[in-house]
């Protein structure tokens, strides 16, 4: 199939509203879920991204804003950040705080950040989860906090090339990466992080990371 558009324009016409799936290496194809990531933070988002974070978060990959929207209606500061212009709009759109950058670019507030997250599985973005936890380690505040989205055990550490399939048109590849919970700590370790605790509710899991000394 012949490749129609760049990975962020992707990630632009997705988040507009066209059908879109994600493609693996092998062919493999699962739903990109913006309905659901566009919708209002829901109890288990509440339970584990929303209620552990009383002080200035940041949400890698924020999409259209569910989790900065639901921080900022508890007068927690928080800021997300996407590629895509799309997602960052519409995060605006509800009231909060957006930017659109890269987490491995400058950002504001870098070194002050009390909590980082990388939810539905945004440990995975570029391809390589240490490498990103080490940077957000840059971006926290000294004792600050990852909580990312894990899958579940078995799942090991996976890195592959993905694509977006949008409206019957496919992206070019980009990094990605899956982290289970049998993984976490030998990636945490390679960041210089450790795995503080993981919590499994309603179906997902996450694990809370910091910076060892």
């Amino acid at each position: 199939m012949r490749l129609a558009f760049d990975a962020v324009s992707a990630y632009d016409a997705a988040y507009s509203g066209l059908s879109t799936q994600v493609v693996d290496h092998i062919g493999r194809t699962e739903p990109f879920d913006v309905p659901t990531w566009a919708a209002e933070a829901d109890w288990v988002d509440h339970a584990l991204f929303i209620a552990p974070c009383d002080a200035g978060t940041i949400d890698v990959g924020c999409g259209p804003g569910r989790l900065v929207g639901a921080l900022t209606s508890r007068q927690v500061p928080a800021m997300g950040i996407d590629v895509s212009s799309e997602a960052v709009r519409q995060t605006r759109d509800r009231g909060a705080h957006a930017e659109r950058r890269s987490v491995f670019s400058a950002l504001p507030g870098e070194g002050s950040w009390a909590y980082a997250l990388l939810a539905d599985g945004n440990l995975g973005i570029g391809g390589d989860p240490a490498r990103l936890l080490e940077r957000l380690g840059e971006v926290l505040a000294p004792g600050g906090q990852v909580i990312a989205e894990v899958d579940d055990h078995g799942a090991g550490l996976v890195r592959e090339r993905r694509q977006l399939r949008v409206d019957g048109r496919l992206s070019a590849p980009f990094d990605w990466a899956v982290v289970g919970l049998d993984a976490i700590e030998q990636v945490a370790a390679s960041a210089g992080m450790e795995v503080l605790a993981t919590s499994t509710i309603g179906g997902r899991h996450t694990a809370t990371l910091h910076r060892m000394p």
